[in-house]
C-alpha cells in the first residue's frame, strides 16, 4: 500500500520578507513527500508558486489532494513588493496564520509550518504579539509550550523565549526550568521516536557557579528543578557549563540541551547554521498540534534577490511531516 503524503498547512509570513521565496522552493524539493496546503495571496503565488500545477482556492474551500494554495488576501502590488514592509503586510502575515492554524484544529491538515514573519510588523496590527510561539500557546491553551532548535546534530530547547534580559531572574524558577525539560523528554520520547532521551541542562553563571565561587543558582535553582524534574519521569543531567555542554551534545553525548535564555540556546544553533551550513527547524513543543518553522527571518535586505537558502524550510517540513506521521501512526496503534 503506498504511503500517504502528509498534509502541510504553511503560512507564507511576511509577503515583503523572504519567506515566499523560500516556501515555493522547498515546496519544489518535496512535491513526492508532502501535500502543501499554502495560505497567502495570489500576488505572491503568481510571483513564486508558478509550474507546481497547484490549483489557487478560497479559505475553507475543499483542496485537491495533492494540495493547493489558499488566497486569503488580495493585496495591492505596493504591499507585496520584496523588501519593501508596509502595515499592511503585517495584517496580512497574522490572517496567513490564522487560517492555516484553524486548516489545522479542522483536520484538513495534519502540521502547520510557518513561514517568517515580522514580530514588529504584526505588533503593530495586532497589538501584544511577541512570536508564534507564544500566539499558538495562547491560541491552543497550552499549559506550557517550549521553543526548541532542531539541526543535525544539535538539538536546543529555551525555558524562556523572547524575554528581555532584566526580567530573567523572575522567569529562571525550578519550577519552570522542570516543566521545559519534561516537555522536551516527552516530545524526544514521543514524537522524534527516543526511548531514553538524554537532556543536558546549561548552566547561568560561568563554570555552573564553580562550587558557590561564581554564583548560587546552580545550587538554588537549577539543582532543584533536575530534581523535580526527575521525580516527573524526566531525568536529565547538569547543570553544565555553557561553554562547553553544546559541544557536548554537538559531538553525541546528549540529545537535546535545555538552555536558560534566547541568546544562550540560539547563538550555537545559528553558528552551526551559518559555518557549518547545518540547517536549524523552530518546532514548538508542548501544543496539541504539530508546528515547525525555519530558524531564520524575514531578510528583508536579500528578499526578491535569489540569495535565500531554502534549507531551513525544506527541513522544517519533513520534520513537520516526520512528527505529523509519528502522532498518526501511535493514534492508530492506541485503537
Amino acid at each position: 500500500m503506498a504511503r500517504v503524503a502528509p498534509r502541510i498547512a504553511i503560512s507564507l509570513g511576511d509577503p515583503s520578507g523572504i519567506g515566499p521565496e523560500v516556501t515555493a522552493a522547498a515546496v519544489r524539493a518535496l512535491r513526492r513527500e508532502l501535500s502543501p496546503l499554502v495560505f497567502g495571496d495570489p500576488r505572491l503565488f503568481e510571483r513564486h508558486f508558478g509550474g507546481l500545477g497547484l490549483p489557487t482556492i478560497a479559505p475553507g474551500e475543499p483542496a485537491p489532494a495533492r494540495g493547493a494554495l489558499v488566497a486569503v488576501t488580495h493585496l495591492p502590488a505596493f504591499a507585496a513588493r520584496p523588501g519593501k514592509p508596509v502595515p499592511a503586510g503585517g495584517a496580512a502575515q497574522l490572517a496567513y496564520l490564522e487560517d492555516a492554524f484553524d486548516a489545522v484544529l479542522r483536520g484538513d491538515a495534519a502540521a502547520l509550518c510557518t513561514a517568517p514573519v515580522s514580530k514588529a510588523q504584526v505588533a503593530r496590527f495586532s497589538e501584544g504579539f511577541v512570536g508564534h510561539t507564544e500566539w499558538l500557546e495562547e491560541r491552543t491553551g497550552a499549559a506550557r509550550s517550549v521553543m526548541m532548535l532542531a539541526g543535525a546534530r544539535l538539538r536546543v530547547a529555551l525555558v524562556t523565549n523572547h524575554a528581555p534580559f532584566g526580567a530573567l531572574s523572575a522567569l529562571i524558577t525550578p519550577e519552570r526550568i522542570a516543566e521545559t525539560i519534561t516537555v522536551v523528554h516527552r516530545a524526544l520520547r514521543d514524537d522524534l521516536g527516543l526511548r531514553s532521551p538524554r537532556v543536558a541542562l546549561a548552566a547561568l553563571n560561568p563554570h555552573a557557579g564553580d562550587h558557590g565561587l561564581v554564583g548560587h543558582e546552580e545550587e538554588t535553582i537549577l539543582a532543584p528543578a533536575l530534581a523535580l524534574a526527575a521525580r516527573a519521569g524526566a531525568p536529565a543531567s547538569g547543570p553544565w557549563p555553557a561553554d562547553s555542554v553544546f559541544i557536548r551534545a554537538t559531538l553525541g553525548e546528549f540529545d537535546a540541551v535545555v538552555a536558560l535564555y534566547h541568546d544562550q540556546g540560539m547563538i550555537p544553533v545559528k553558528l552551526l547554521d551559518a559555518v557549518g551550513g547545518e540547517a536549524a527547524v523552530n518546532v514548538t513543543l508542548g501544543l496539541p498540534i504539530v508546528r515547525t518553522s525555519p530558524d531564520h527571518g524575514v531578510a528583508y535586505d536579500i528578499a526578491g534577490k535569489s540569495k535565500a537558502s531554502a534549507a531551513s524550510m525544506i527541513a522544517a517540513l519533513r520534520l513537520a511531516a516526520r512528527i505529523a506521521n509519528t502522532r498518526a501512526k501511535r493514534k492508530q496503534g492506541a485503537r
